[in-house]
This record gives C-alpha cells, sequence and structure tokens, in this order.
C-alpha cells in the first residue's frame, strides 16, 4: 500500500529497509510509483534475513496474506497485517497464538481504529455518558467500476469481506462478539459479474442489534459512511467517517457538551500515522496493543459469518 509505505519512510519511529513483490506486473506497477523509489527490492527469505528486522507490514492478495504472516512470526518478526485476515478462521487462530507465544504484535490494518470521532466515542462509552447502547447502525459504501469490481467479485464474501470488515473491527470494539449474526447477500448492479455489491449484516444481542450495509453501487458513496450508536443516553453520529465530523445528541450536559443535539468537529485525519506511531511503541514494549489477540479473533471470525463464509 503506498500511502501506508509513505507513512513508515515519513515516521522517526522506522528505517524501511526492503520491499518484496513476487508479482511482475505489481512490482513494475511501483516501480512507477515515487513512495517506492530508494527502497531496495528482495525476495522474502532476503527480508526476513536482514540484520535488526523487527517489522513486516504484510499485504498481499488474499488467499496469500495468512501464509506469508505465518512465516514472518515464525521468523519472529512483528507483523502489521492487512485486511481481512484471510479465509481460514483456524489458521488465523493459529498464527494469533504463536505471536501470543513468542510475544509479537499482530497489527490489523483496519483503517478506523485511531480516527478521533471513534475514539471520542468509545471514551464517552466508558464514561457511561451515553448510556446503555441498544443500536448501531454502519454503512462503508463506494462507486466501484471496472478492475475494481473484478478483484472484488474474486471474493467469495463480496462488499461485506472487503470493505465492511473495517466497521465489523468497530463494531466487534464497542458491542462485543454478536451472539447471532445474519447475512445478506445482493448483485444488484446491471453489470453481470457476478459480484456480491450489495450486502448487509445484522448482529444480534442481548439487549442490542447493530447493522452493517456495504456495496460498491453508491455514487459518493465515501460522504455517506457513517458509524451511528444510539445508547439510552444519547446518540454518537459520526458522518463522513473517512474526514469525521460527529452529530451529538445527549440526555444529559456533559463537560463541553449540552443536553441537545449539536455538531462536533475533529481535526483533519491523516490515516496510518497513528497506527504506525502505536505500532512502534509496541514493539518497544512501551505499552501493550489496545486490540487483544481474542479481538482479532472475535472480529475475523464476525466478518466471515457476515460475509456468508464458513468459520471451521
Amino acid at each position: 500500500h503506498a500511502s501506508k509505505l509513505e507513512v513508515y519512510r515519513k515516521s522517526d519511529d522506522y528505517d524501511v529497509i526492503g520491499i518484496v513483490e513476487n508479482d511482475p506486473q505489481l512490482r513494475r506497477q511501483a516501480e512507477q510509483d515515487a513512495r517506492y523509489q530508494g527502497v531496495p527490492w528482495m525476495t522474502e527469505q532476503q527480508l526476513l534475513n536482514q540484520p535488526g528486522l523487527q517489522v513486516v507490514g504484510v499485504e498481499t492478495s488474499v488467499p496469500q496474506l495468512l501464509d506469508t504472516a505465518e512465516r514472518c512470526i515464525a521468523a519472529e518478526k512483528h507483523v502489521h497485517l492487512d485486511k481481512p485476515a484471510g479465509e481460514s478462521l483456524p489458521q488465523f487462530k493459529r498464527i494469533l497464538d504463536q505471536a501470543a507465544s513468542k510475544h509479537l504484535a499482530v497489527q490489523m490494518g483496519y483503517m478506523y481504529r485511531y480516527n478521533p470521532a471513534v475514539l471520542m466515542l468509545q471514551d464517552w462509552l466508558r464514561r457511561g455518558w451515553l448510556g446503555e447502547p441498544f443500536e448501531l447502525h454502519t454503512v462503508m459504501s463506494k462507486l466501484t467500476e471496472g478492475a475494481g469490481r473484478k478483484t472484488i467479485a474474486n471474493y467469495s464474501g463480496g462488499t461485506m469481506f472487503e470493505l465492511g470488515c473495517h466497521l465489523i473491527d468497530l463494531v466487534v470494539g464497542v458491542l462485543g462478539p454478536p451472539d447471532k449474526v445474519h447475512s445478506f447477500a445482493r448483485h444488484s448492479s446491471s453489470i453481470a459479474d457476478g459480484c456480491l455489491d450489495n450486502m448487509l449484516a445484522v448482529f444480534e444481542y442481548p439487549t442490542a442489534t447493530a447493522t452493517i450495509r456495504s456495496s460498491i453501487n453508491e455514487p459518493d458513496g465515501f460522504a455517506r459512511r457513517h458509524f451511528t450508536l444510539c445508547g439510552t443516553g444519547g446518540t454518537f453520529h459520526i458522518q463522513p467517517l473517512d474526514d469525521p465530523s460527529a452529530k451529538i445528541a445527549l440526555r444529559e450536559a456533559r463537560p463541553g457538551h449540552p443536553a441537545r443535539t449539536h455538531d462536533h468537529a475533529f481535526p483533519k485525519f491523516q490515516r496510518y500515522v497513528a497506527d504506525a506511531a502505536d505500532l512502534a511503541k509496541m514493539v518497544r514494549n512501551e505499552k501493550d496493543s489496545d486490540y487483544s489477540y481474542e479481538h482479532d479473533y472475535q472480529v475475523q471470525r464476525a466478518i466471515l459469518l457476515a460475509s456468508g463464509l464458513a468459520v471451521d
């Protein structure tokens, strides 16, 4: 991911010492991108044998993702792993168990974990300001045509697997693992490519429900991406997610926030910067991950179920 690589190269926490790409076409494309220039290209074995290497970022095609990550963990490296974590839940569990036994970080690449609006919502939940959650509604869509549709058509889990996973990470973080998952997959486009391009998942909890929608048919879908939590103490609506703004309704006034519906602005959010900084702290043993191995396992299980895929 060129944007992610650029963040690591600009960070004072990292020295980027090599790139591995076995696909000749993808490598040629990357070599034309200034963000890759100046970093040595090497084989996987050469990279894993580099003296002082501590962290490997793994972003491959989905069928290769878990095998690659497992080799990195076997080589005693911390891993930043692209999402979603493959289609084999048992293999992902094995990787997490191996990482835990070696005290290695596995940081998942879900893109909203460090979003300031999401962090604020999570903080308010911990403080009890939003009361008990009873409804959660989320949407992550966009308009994708051409080659992009072909890529998603290759996923048997469709848009929920590719896009909805980012939201499911947040839903499980807020409400925990769902008791039941209902998956609704549709091909709604007039394009006859078989792509599951319009998907809905419903998560059941004892006193709450959550809906996750994801489509690649929506014009300007980025603008309508949102995450809305309704609790007995208030509603917190984040929209759009990528350049966050929040509309908040509170039952009681809280410090700096009145007991009425009001808007809250956030500073410009640049993806990946906080992720990279947080991983560096984990590698230096300055902190534990805010997302446990168990959380990542439960997220992946929920993603597979929401995508209509097997978990055994």
